[in-house]
């Protein structure tokens, strides 16, 4: 059977009845979005393809627990593999602290496979990638700063008040200002799961 025009939700479901073929329909739409992720976490190929593969088994052993009604498919896998890649900076104690974590980058980085994907749904992302790029250019420098180190290097608040000198509550109120900003930005259009 040919699984490539079924949503994500109905392919978790036959994910979670040991159907093969619709995890691998899935990592095929997903795949290249979580390595870029925890590329930009782990700053090495070969670790951040570990991470890809973790998720995925995590996927094909836990289809079950998943909650629509929590998140979107693709905001449930990002969170996976945003947890494993910073799990195993943690593991390692190491991260690329040459690399940069600039939220200007990620529309390049991170882009989903399209082959098989419906066009409304491919320029649906599209769009709603170009309000969270718009709603968090308005942010102040700093909270993009904190969030980008938070979120895309894995580093706890703890070692971002270390990394760019200011205080721990500083730090924690950047974030939580940011994300507040950003929820109130897109919650009109329900990007924030």
């Amino acid at each position: 059977m040919d699984y490539s025009a079924f949503d994500d939700e109905a392919l978790l479901r036959l994910i979670a009845h040991a159907r093969a073929d619709a995890l691998s329909v899935l990592y095929d739409r997903y795949a290249r979005l979580i390595y870029s992720l925890a590329y930009r976490v782990v700053g090495d190929p070969s670790a951040a393809e570990e991470v890809t593969q973790d998720v995925f088994l995590r996927v094909w052993e836990k289809a079950n627990t998943y909650q629509s009604e929590q998140a979107k498919v693709s905001t449930w896998l990002v969170s996976i593999a945003r947890h494993r890649a910073i799990d195993l900076v943690r593991q390692r104690g190491a991260r690329a602290e040459g690399y940069s974590a600039a939220w200007e980058d990620l529309p390049q980085s991170i882009i989903p496979r399209t082959e098989g994907r419906n066009p409304e749904e491919l320029s649906g992302q599209a769009i709603q990638a170009k309000r969270v790029r718009e709603a968090i250019a308005t942010l102040p420098v700093e909270q993009r700063q904190a969030l980008a180190l938070a979120y895309f290097q894995g580093y706890s608040h703890s070692e971002i008040a270390e990394k760019i000198g200011e205080p721990l509550g500083t730090v924690k109120t950047r974030i939580r200002l940011a994300m507040q900003k950003l929820h109130h930005l897109l919650s009109d259009e329900q990007l924030i799961a």
